[in-house]
Parts: C-alpha cells; structure tokens; sequence
C-alpha cells in the first residue's frame, strides 16, 4: 500500500475496548494483527470487521461480535 502516510498509530476497537498500535502491532496486516489480538480477545476470531476513518486522519478498525446460537 504505497502512497500512503502512516504517520498515525491505528486504532483497534473490540468491543469497549480500544487498543493503539504499538511496536508488536506496527507494519502487520489485519490478519496478523487479528492473530495476535486474538490470544487475548478470542471473540474476534468471527467477529465482522469494521474500518473508518476518524477526523484526525486516523484509522480505526473496529471488530463487531456476530451473536452466537446458545442451546
């Protein structure tokens, strides 16, 4: 993805929790990222993606949870 400025640290939403990318997150794609924030957050192992971008020019990529079946 040349061309573009990545000046500003991503932000990552699961749930009402928000992660800033640091150093372990830096440079990785969504799935490696996935794959490491999984370990902790394992509901987003089916979660839907969401990816906006904030005023400040910032990306935030947000993982909704689908609801499961319970029975």
């Amino acid at each position: 993805m040349s061309g573009q400025n990545n000046t500003q640290p991503r932000i990552f939403k699961i749930g009402a929790t928000r992660i800033v990318e640091d150093a372990s997150l830096a440079g990785g794609d969504l799935d490696e990222v996935k794959a490491i924030l999984q370990r902790s957050y394992p509901e987003i192992a089916h979660a839907t993606v969401r990816e906006t971008t904030l005023e400040d020019g910032t990306l935030c990529i947000e993982w909704i949870a689908v609801p499961g079946r319970k029975g």
